[in-house]
């Protein structure tokens, strides 16, 4: 009984968080509310028995990604208060955009069957040899791929934060 109230409540929280994360008007305030919505998920993890993943989360999300979008923040100032309108295009291209995001999800969700366990507190899921079986077999190439995202990201935010002294230096 405790643990469904508990399980709503995360979900509260993290829909809450999230909606912040879009709506609030200052970065690091938004960047907060990610951390926020990262131990909510490690909440959820919690009570499906994986505390492992869930330490983890923490660690790896809300300790080092939140590191990197506060320096990201930080290095391209994006807290300035004179911000420029978006432009027509923009808006209509971000609409389609997000419509054809939702087409895609409707399409992932229509093909999927709900498979519930008996109790899912008795999986196994959460352990740390089948996590690393799961990763490190099936999930190997997105795993890579991911890591190179990453430090293309933080290679590109280094890359327009230093562009005025990039472009003095080849002038």
């Amino acid at each position: 009984m405790f643990t469904t109230y508990l399980f709503y409540f995360l979900c509260i929280l993290a829909i809450y968080a999230a909606l912040m994360v879009l709506v609030s008007r200052k970065p690091i305030h938004s960047v907060l509310y990610l951390v926020l919505v990262f131990f909510a998920i490690a909440g959820h993890y919690i009570l499906l028995n994986a505390q492992f993943l869930a330490v983890v989360h923490i660690i790896v999300y809300a300790g080092a990604i939140m590191v990197l979008f506060l320096f990201t923040v930080m290095l391209l100032n994006l807290n300035r208060e004179e911000t420029s309108p978006k432009a027509g295009w923009v808006k209509v291209s971000a609409i389609v955009a997000g419509g054809l995001l939702m087409l895609v999800m409707i399409g992932v969700f229509r093909g999927y069957e709900m498979a519930v366990t008996s109790n899912p507190a008795l999986t196994q899921i959460g352990l740390v040899k089948n996590l690393g079986r799961i990763l490190f077999d099936d999930y190997i190439i997105p795993f890579e791929l991911s890591s190179v995202l990453f430090l293309t990201a933080m290679i590109g935010a280094v890359m327009l934060g230093k562009k005025e002294q990039i472009k003095k230096t080849y002038d």
